[in-house]
Order: C-alpha cells, then sequence, then structure tokens
C-alpha cells in the first residue's frame, strides 16, 4: 500500500516546494527573510504540540470508532497504526489514510470492507466540524457565509441518507445491478452496515465533539503565529477571524480533493491575510509556518510511526 503510494507522496513534496517558492515570489523574498527573523521561532515547538494534540484527539475518535465495530486492538498498536497513516496526509482528501485498514488486516485480519468505512466516517466529521469552527466565524468575518452553510447542508444531508437505512439499502441494490459492481455487492453491505453504526446520533455527537476540539487546536496554532507577527503589522486578528480564515482554507483545500489541499489551501490562507490588509511577507510567512506545522509535521509524524511499526514490531 505504502509503495503504490510512495512515488505520490514524493511528487507532493515537489508540487509543495513549487508553491512555496510562487509564494515566495509573490510576497518578495527579501521581504519574507525579514519576516521569518522577526518570527520568534522559540514557539515553534508550542505550535508542533498543538498540532499533536489534533493528532491525539483523532486517535481518541479513531478508538472509539473501533469500539462501535467491535474491532479489537492493542492500544499501543491502534496508536502506531493510526499515527502511520500519517504518511497519507498529502494524498487527495486524506483518503489514502485508508492504509489503517491495511494495517488492521494484518494485525489481526480485520476485513478491509468492516474497517475502511471508519476513514470516511472520519472525514465526515471532520468536514461538519470545520465548517461548524468557520461558521461563527464567517458571520464576524462577513466572508463566505452562504458557501459555508450550503456545504455544511449537503454533508449533513449525506449523514441523514446514510442513516436512512432502507433508501441505503436500496441504493446498494441499485449498484449491485452495475456489471463491474455485482461482484462486490457482499463487500458494500459489509461497509455500510459499519458506517450505518458509525454515524448513528450518539457515535455522531461524539465524535463531531472530538473533532471540534482536535481542530481548534491548529485553529489556536494558527492564531499565535499571528499574535507572534501582530507588532509587525497593523492589523491585530482575533481568534474567531483566525479560527475562519484557517478553518474555510482547509475546507476548500480538503474539497478540491488536492493532495493535502496543496496550493488551495495556502492560497487561500494568503489571500484572506492580505484581504485583512496584512503585509504579503507576514501573510506568506504565516502561512508557511502554520501548513509546516501541520501538514508536513503530520507526515513526518507518519513516517518515524510507519518506521517504527515496521521495524520494532517486524511487519512488512
Amino acid at each position: 500500500m505504502f509503495a503504490k503510494y510512495k512515488k505520490k507522496i514524493l511528487f507532493s513534496l515537489l508540487i509543495g516546494v513549487v508553491i512555496y517558492l510562487a509564494l515566495s515570489l509573490f510576497a518578495n523574498i527579501d521581504d519574507l527573510i525579514i519576516a521569518f527573523e522577526n518570527f520568534n521561532w522559540l514557539y515553534y515547538p508550542l505550535l508542533l504540540i498543538l498540532a499533536f494534540l489534533n493528532y491525539i484527539f483523532r486517535f481518541f475518535k479513531w478508538q472509539y470508532y473501533l469500539y462501535v465495530l467491535d474491532i479489537k486492538l492493542k492500544l499501543s498498536k491502534s496508536f502506531l497504526i493510526f499515527l502511520s497513516a500519517f504518511v497519507m496526509s498529502v494524498t487527495p482528501g486524506k483518503l489514502g489514510e485508508v492504509l489503517k485498514s491495511f494495517l488492521l488486516k494484518e494485525e489481526n485480519e480485520t476485513p478491509i470492507s468492516k474497517s475502511a468505512p471508519i476513514v470516511l466516517a472520519e472525514r465526515l466529521t471532520d468536514f461538519i466540524s470545520i465548517i461548524m469552527l468557520c461558521l461563527i466565524g464567517a458571520f464576524v468575518f462577513e466572508y463566505g457565509r452562504e458557501f459555508i452553510i450550503i456545504i455544511g447542508v449537503l454533508f449533513v444531508l449525506m449523514c441523514v441518507i446514510i442513516s436512512i437505512r432502507k433508501l441505503s439499502l436500496k441504493i446498494i441494490f441499485v449498484l449491485g445491478k452495475v456489471k463491474l459492481l455485482k461482484k462486490h455487492t457482499e463487500k458494500l453491505l459489509t461497509a455500510y452496515e459499519s458506517i450505518y453504526k458509525l454515524i448513528r446520533i450518539k457515535p455522531l455527537i461524539f465524535a463531531l465533539l472530538i473533532s471540534i476540539i482536535s481542530w481548534f487546536f491548529e485553529c489556536i496554532a494558527f492564531y499565535i503565529i499571528l499574535e507572534l507577527f501582530s507588532a509587525e503589522s497593523s492589523v491585530n486578528i482575533n481568534i474567531l477571524s483566525a479560527t475562519f480564515i484557517y478553518g474555510f482554507s482547509t475546507l476548500i483545500g480538503a474539497l478540491a480533493m488536492l493532495p493535502g489541499g496543496l496550493g488551495l489551501t495556502e492560497a487561500s490562507i494568503t489571500g484572506l491575510l492580505v484581504l485583512m490588509k496584512i503585509p504579503k511577507s507576514i501573510s506568506v510567512a504565516a502561512t508557511l509556518i502554520i501548513r509546516t506545522a501541520t501538514l508536513w509535521f503530520a507526515v513526518v509524524v507518519g513516517i518515524i510511526a510507519l518506521a517504527f511499526y515496521q521495524k520494532i514490531l517486524k511487519k512488512k
């Protein structure tokens, strides 16, 4: 599984380098260097801690989903498998995180069709929680309210449709008549049974609460970056605006199904900051700092966890 995506991950890294170079030229490299020099890098470890707290809370959600589906796994191994999937953070929509399902199958023979819906449930609750975080800030920021509401309604409707058993089974029955999907009908039914259990009211509310807390940690990290730059810029951004900018940009990048949201997320963060009259150099610097402390830090964590899983546990 990892070998299959290795070239794509390296390609995403190359895209990232090109995008960050373009942003540097946009901000004027000399001004950008000055902005980086003025940033208090002693706070950078704090940003990484906040990002890791995001991962910890999302692990709680992962572990809860395993409990709901009655998938037995030792806590330490579960944590390693969860973190290992972060190496796939730069795949479109993070769907490469289905690596967790492959590792689960290797560990305890759990069918992929049973565990893969966890990734879908994670993405759904992540999207809805980010939308909820954005919504309040959108009214303060007075930007993107209609778009956020529409996207929010669509995701809620998706959860509602999945929760209507008769309708979902009918859709699967229709899909089962398609020649290419006919032989996978049983797996589709197994997958549906899993996602149905995961998006019922109780699991959904619990997962959303966990997701809101986890993603808010990264919003706080972004707010701290802007606060550290506030002495260099003429505009102070409050926590609501910072949450909106980071959440909205993350949402845009994810919806576009770009690897790690590369390009669109960075452009959105930078563009919204510039819209708030913050100098280009500081806007780009803040964007690059938060992305290295979140997206690329996650990839590094994933590589370390996967290497540990392979070597220490002697897994292929």
